[in-house]
């Protein structure tokens, strides 16, 4: 990046646990000195010092006009599609002559996704997967899209990489919770299970997953229950704030696109990247009469090609 370059806005959510507000402020010290080409400052929408108005602030007594704001957060739920760009524009409002862009939440990505898988080796200590069953849990919203996202995130750590399977639950506001998830993979067979928060840092929620989580096992004695990290200041989250940063500045959002098969290697579809993409129909759909389905090629998405 130039020294034109526009400053960098880290956004977090917030928590009332002091230990994971503070991993939020060092991993936004961490990503200004790995990038002292670009001002960076980071705050939180609520219940954690220092508010994200503070920050921007921060930022315009440095001189700054231009920044994009990336959101510090695993899923688009309540606080990434409202309450941030709400405050971004109440700090436009402040702040005259102000202008930034606004980048798009972190995951599903695929660096994300080693770092979990990364959190599971830890907490397996070598033992096999092939018979363990991971009960992924999200913080929970009320937004289902946002839910979505988390079972989305669950299946493509299944995909290729030899778990016995991969579920999900949530600590709040959406259903199953935490014991449930458990009851569910009890019933489904499973007798290895690791429980995988998905969560950035330590806080409130990740200890109620590891809290509940204990209960469960200790009342459920026949399947052997573990309990992962989450997932922390990595190298691999500070790279793609980057890229999300990156992306905002350019006006770059592309959708889905960090976890397409034809974009990226995936395990166990490596080959696809870059593949071509055909007319094709799906056999296991109702409704159809032998027509090729010549509408539902994905010519239009082009996905070995930038879009």
């Amino acid at each position: 990046m130039t020294p034109q370059s526009p400053a960098l806005l880290v956004a977090g959510h917030g928590t009332r646990d002091e230990a994971g507000a503070e991993a939020f402020r060092d991993f936004v010290k961490e990503l200004g000195r790995r990038h002292p080409e670009i001002p960076v400052a980071g705050g939180f929408i609520e219940l954690s010092p220092p508010p994200l108005g503070d920050a921007v602030t921060e930022l315009v007594e440095r001189g700054v006009r231009r920044f994009a704001a990336v959101p510090l957060m695993l899923v688009s739920a309540g606080h990434a599609k409202g309450d941030i760009p709400a405050a971004l524009a109440r700090e436009k409002e402040r702040h005259p002559g102000v202008t930034y862009t606004y980048g798009r939440p972190l995951g599903p990505h695929p660096a994300l996704l080693s770092v979990l898988e990364r959190r599971l080796d830890e907490a397996l200590a070598g033992t096999g997967r092939e018979d363990v069953t991971v009960l992924l849990v999200g913080r929970g919203s009320t937004d289902p899209d946002a839910n979505a996202e988390v079972c989305k995130a669950a299946r493509l750590l299944w995909e290729g990489r030899g778990y016995a399977g991969v579920e999900t639950a949530f600590v709040s506001l959406a259903a199953p919770d935490v014991p449930s998830g458990l009851d569910r993979v009890a019933r489904l067979g499973a007798r290895r299970v690791v429980v995988l928060p998905y969560f950035l840092f330590t806080g409130i929620l990740p200890e109620r997953v590891r809290r509940q989580t204990e209960e469960w096992a200790a009342a459920h004695p026949e399947i052997e229950v573990r309990s992962a990290d989450v997932i922390g200041p990595e190298p691999e989250l500070l790279d793609l704030v980057m890229e999300r940063y990156a992306e905002a500045v350019a006006g770059d959002l592309r959708m889905n696109c960090d976890s397409c098969v034809y974009r990226i290697a995936l395990p166990g579809f490596e080959d696809k990247v870059g593949a071509p993409q055909q007319p094709h129909f799906h056999p296991d759909d109702d409704g159809h009469d032998g027509h090729g389905h010549g509408h539902h090629h994905h010519g239009g998405h082009s996905h070995s090609h930038a879009h």
